[in-house]
């Protein structure tokens, strides 16, 4: 019997190693493949800008703006596409046609419709139109700021040109009041 053990000892050899390559290599886990990598397809082209597009775009504040929280936006002319601009914000950079609103606002929209910026008098914020909120604002280019600064001194000037008036419009209602208390005074019983 050892002698049958030893012929068959190599084939038991080699059973066993099959099924150990076997086992290991079943527990070993299998790599995907790889997923196929998304095509992004080619920005569609611009449409010319109008007459009032182009107009709204020489409205525009083109520079730097400092914005809370030490952020800032950046407004520059495209250069591949007259009448429409580049916005810069962190590491986001965005295509957008000018439109001027009815209130006087100029408007910066977004071509791939994500964001808006908006330009009034003192100030600009950019909004993420798809989640509905700002993404920054007090955004201030410098010319909004000269501006703020000029409306506040006319302002300041009006108070003080009126400050005389006002000064002398209350010295004549305070002598007016001491004379009609002294007619009363003079004419009450004694």
């Amino acid at each position: 019997m050892t002698t049958r053990i030893m012929m068959l000892r190599p084939a038991l050899l080699l059973l066993a190693t099959a099924f150990a390559f076997a086992g290991a290599h079943a527990q070993t886990p299998k790599k995907k493949p790889a997923a196929p990598k998304a095509v992004v397809p080619a920005a569609a082209p611009l449409s010319p800008a109008s007459t009032e597009q182009i107009a709204a775009a020489s409205l525009a504040l083109y520079g730097d703006y400092a914005c809370e929280f030490k952020q800032t936006i950046s407004v520059a002319p495209d250069a591949k596409n007259e009448g429409y601009a580049d916005v810069k914000f962190g590491k986001h950079s965005y295509v957008m046609k000018p439109v001027l609103s009815s209130t006087g606002a100029l408007r910066f929209e977004d071509v791939q419709g994500e964001t808006l910026l908006l330009q009034i008098r003192y100030k600009s914020m950019l909004m993420d139109v798809k989640q509905g909120h700002r993404l920054v604002d007090e955004c201030v280019h410098e010319k909004q700021l000269a501006a703020k600064k000029a409306d506040e001194a006319v302002i300041a000037a009006a108070q003080a040109a009126s400050a005389p008036a006002a000064a002398a419009q209350a010295a004549a209602s305070a002598a007016s009041a001491a004379a009609v208390a002294a007619s009363a005074a003079a004419s009450a019983p004694r």
